[in-house]
């Protein structure tokens, strides 16, 4: 063995023990070597006290080099934690035995190397694989010492419904097993083929060193046959014994998974949060298998230590946790001031406007397709919340809805909400791979869906037991695999939810996963809790002054399910919800007077058309629009000259555009007159800070706003919120209505909050003496240019001005602070093809964006900048500097 030909390992820490055995795998008086990574003797050369030890043990067929990033991360003086890396019996450098170990022997054979050492706690145990179930076995036999565990892409449940992964099937299928896994080197060669991106030559050389000849793949092939494939397998009690003893297991909990794993998919961590529901978790989208090899996990390792554990003792089997959320699912009493979502649904029921309508939906030849009153729409929540109960669905169970808005997402929705189920609204406008990123991620246990969602869960094998909207015939119903409808499913419940149901709710309890729009990056989950939703109705209520009775158009799906919240009489105009885009001025028209609307809430993508089609209303058209009295358009910046648009076709309405995000919606608002003042403060320079962005106006009823000042790189280092004049950072924001965490995004959740009572929203900008919050773009897409940082949205707009330019975006090429500065704009009329731009539009847009300080290095040209689809209207800078990177370089321009 010679540790200087391994990447990443030192010399110092490769090292042998001999162990005395207990396993009945053993004679009595045998005594085995290991082999292990081990920095202890790197600490105590250095004079380091560590914290504690992590105790890691890797799977079938890698070994101790799995973790050197960890053994590095752990030497550090800022943070010294001894790290003991261990190679298995029969597997990396430790002994070949000749003896076949099962899982029990395993478990054992790790508590003889430890007791061996004179490992004393506190001890963090980390595994990977089936190390991942040993390493679980060794923690639950050992809970003086235990302080915490870390789990990367492992499992320790096979459910008897389903079959074990294909990959492993095969592994153990007789005509392969063992060629496949011990005569040659093929089971080590695919493993290390699920590196997301692929191994380097030098480290794949590494992780096949312990393994040349088949002498010393016999415990690989093993390992394989040791799998539990069901009850009758010598192993499966073992493998039981683990995993129910988890459910006593208190100590704070990581896990680290690749969702892109063909053997431990996102179904396992869904078992494994059944039994440790207080871990915290981050799945790295795009990683996989090896998500020790496709991410660095010592840094989250490492923070999540300092945040977590308590390293002066520990009760790992009983008491509680000191990490993870923690959240109960058993109703609490309510704060006076906590109104569920659905109190003023109720209300309106109750009362007098019970039989009037409350939710309606409307037909492409604008009539009304269907329509509930208030007193309906209460009794079939109340009946289909009653067969949900029925069907399984209860307190926490997470249940997609995959229904346009309407009148079943509506009843659907609020069901769910009344069971204390968690909804999962992942949207069409997503796309396909987003959507279904989106929902593996969430594994939900049932999903609620149209036709068309459900052929794609049968196809793309999304996970949770499903229910149609409508009735199904027999064969459609098992061709999709659906179980029931909620058709049925309120007959079954009809005239029983009230008296199974009550009001009782714990606030704090998750409620709903909103996900993000995708448009930097991908598709987030947003929690919320039921007090969080609860304090979104508020706001927007308190701040557009929306009052039970109100009549709203909604052309964005949030809004429609927030109307029955509101009191508000809430309709969902024809159109395709995944392109806003697609919103006419007529279905406008006909959804504002099918119910004498007050309030419409549209996209500026929406808008955009409205305003393009507007020639075909109709003299009833134009009158049912003359009744709105409040606009509210969000999901990207509005220009002021199409507001003012939309005044001479809403000419009663007061234009507002919130600023926000799935995250905390609304932040801040402004309305057109607003806009106008602040646009004029810009243009006379009589305001201090006015300018260089989008105004959007003041903080809205009960939400704080500041930001932390960027630093010459581009960051937002620090802590230090400040609400000074001209000082441009990220934005940050705090409400009762901000998101409660990122689902299963742990690092991400961690970054969002590192400035205390804050949630850092990634967006950049300052404000103006006036108090006025200026947006300035996305921090992601700061440039940084020689001698100055810029951000893209003052300088878009200048050029947005210009007649031949429709959008603008600027995106940064090069590396980071030598960045040129690139403008990429989408022509009027559209270009033919992308490329740069013709002598004098480049000329002009240069021009332009110098007056707004900002100097263009190279101008393109792109037919329709690419947007995304649910807003159709944010610009993906980041995909345009990729692109104008490969054309200025001399590629073929292509498509960006």
């Amino acid at each position: 063995m010679v540790a200087a030909g391994w990447p990443g390992v030192r010399a110092g820490w490769s090292r042998e023990i001999d162990v005395p055995s207990t396993s009945d795998a053993d004679a009595p008086g045998t005594v085995r070597r290991w082999h292990l990574l081990d920095n202890g003797e790197e600490l105590a050369r250095l004079g380091l006290t560590p914290a504690g030890t992590l105790l890691c043990v890797h799977g079938n067929p890698t070994w101790s080099y799995l973790w050197r990033t960890l053994l590095a991360a752990g030497s550090d003086p800022a943070h010294p934690w001894r790290v003991i890396a261990v190679d298995q019996l029969d597997m990396g450098y430790s002994e070949r035995t000749g003896t076949f170990r099962r899982l029990a022997d395993r478990i054992n054979d790790l508590g003889d190397l430890t007791y061996a050492l004179g490992l004393d706690g506190p001890v963090i145990t980390v595994g990977h694989d089936w190390g991942g179930v040993i390493s679980l076995g060794w923690a639950l036999a050992h809970p003086q010492q235990l302080a915490g565990v870390v789990l990367t892409n492992t499992a320790v449940h096979q459910p008897t419904s389903s079959a074990i992964p294909p990959a492993l099937r095969l592994a153990l299928h007789p005509a392969v097993h063992g060629w496949g896994t011990t005569t040659s080197d093929a089971f080590l060669r695919v493993t290390h083929s699920l590196a997301h991106p692929p191994l380097p030559a030098d480290i794949r050389k590494a992780y096949m060193a312990p393994y040349r000849g088949a002498d010393r793949r016999t415990g690989v092939g093993n390992f394989v046959a040791d799998i539990p494939v069901d009850a009758s397998h010598p192993s499966f009690p073992a493998l039981t014994s683990v995993a129910e003893g988890l459910r006593g297991l208190k100590v704070p909990a990581l896990m680290l998974w690749g969702p892109r794993d063909p053997i431990f998919s996102d179904r396992y961590l869904k078992d494994l949060l059944t039994r440790l529901p207080h871990a915290d978790v981050h799945r790295f989208e795009g990683a996989g298998h090896l998500v020790a090899e496709d991410r660095n996990i010592a840094a989250p390792v490492f923070q999540w230590l300092a945040e977590n554990v308590n390293v002066n003792g520990s009760d790992a089997l009983d008491g509680t946790t000191t990490g993870g959320p923690g959240r109960q699912d058993a109703p609490e009493p309510e704060p006076a001031d906590f109104r569920p979502l659905w109190d003023l649904l109720g209300q309106q029921a109750a009362g007098a406007a019970g039989v009037d309508t409350a939710v309606a939906e409307m037909a492409p030849d604008g009539t009304t397709a269907r329509s509930l009153s208030w007193q309906q729409l209460d009794r079939n929540i109340l009946d289909l919340a009653a067969g949900l109960q029925e069907a399984g669905v209860g307190r926490g169970s997470r249940v997609s809805l995959m229904v346009p808005p309407g009148v079943d997402l509506t009843v659907a929705l609020y069901a769910c909400l009344r069971l204390g189920a968690v909804v999962v609204v992942a949207d069409a406008g997503l796309g396909t791979k987003g959507l279904s990123r989106a929902v593996k991620g969430a594994t939900p246990d049932f999903l609620i869906g149209i036709d068309k969602a459900l052929a794609a869960a049968s196809v793309l094998g999304w996970p949770g037991r499903r229910i149609s909207v409508q009735d199904l015939p027999a064969a459609r119903r098992r061709l999709l695999g659906v179980e029931t409808s909620l058709t049925a499913l309120s007959r079954s419940g009809a005239g029983r939810g009230s008296a199974q149901l009550t009001d009782s709710v714990n606030p704090d309890s998750p409620a709903a996963v909103l996900f993000t729009s995708g448009s930097t990056g991908p598709a987030k989950g947003v929690l919320y809790t039921h007090r969080q939703l609860a304090a979104m109705r508020d706001t927007v209520a308190a701040t557009f002054a929306i009052r039970p009775g109100a009549r709203l158009v909604a052309g964005f799906a949030p809004f429609a399910l927030l109307g029955p919240a509101l009191g508000a009489v809430s309709v969902t105009p024809a159109m395709d919800v995944t392109a806003p885009r697609t919103l006419m001025a007529s279905a406008l028209a006909d959804a504002a007077a099918a119910i004498d609307a007050t309030v419409v809430f549209a996209s500026p993508a929406a808008l955009r058309n409205v305003l393009a089609t507007k020639d075909g209303l109709s003299e009833a058209g134009h009158k049912a629009l003359e009744g709105i009295e409040l606009l509210l358009s969000a999901g990207a910046p509005v220009p002021a000259p199409l507001l003012a648009e939309v005044q001479r076709l809403l000419p009663r309405a007061s234009l507002h555009t919130p600023y926000g995000m799935t995250e905390a919606l609304p932040v801040t608002d402004i309305s057109l007159e607003q806009i106008q003042a602040a646009d004029a403060d810009a243009a006379a320079g009589t305001v201090p800070g006015a300018g260089n962005g989008v105004c959007v106006g003041k903080p809205v009823h009960g939400a704080r706003v500041a930001v932390v000042q960027l630093a010459q790189n581009g960051t937002a280092p620090g802590c230090h919120s400040v609400t000074e004049a001209g000082v441009t950072g990220e934005i940050l924001v705090s409400a009762a209505h901000v998101k409660e965490e990122y689902d299963r995004l742990w690092l991400i959740q961690q970054e969002s909050t590192s400035v205390p009572g804050w949630h850092r929203t990634g967006d950049v900008g300052h404000f103006d003496a006036a108090g006025r919050l200026w947006v300035e773009g996305r921090l992601a897409h700061v440039v940084t240019a020689p001698g100055a940082v810029v951000t893209p949205v003052g300088a878009e707009q200048a050029i947005e001005r210009l007649d031949s330019v429709r959008l603008a975006a600027i995106a940064g090429v090069g590396p980071a602070g030598t960045q040129a500065v690139v403008a990429v704009v989408e022509t009027v009329p559209p270009a033919r093809k992308a490329g740069p731009a013709a002598p004098q539009l480049a000329g002009h847009v240069r021009g332009a964006a110098r007056k707004a300080g900002v100097s263009v290095s190279a101008v393109l040209v792109v037919p329709a900048q690419p947007t995304d689809i649910r807003h159709n209207a944010k610009i993906d800078r980041s995909r345009l500097s990729r692109w104008a990177t490969r054309v200025l370089a001399g590629g073929r321009p292509g498509k960006p």
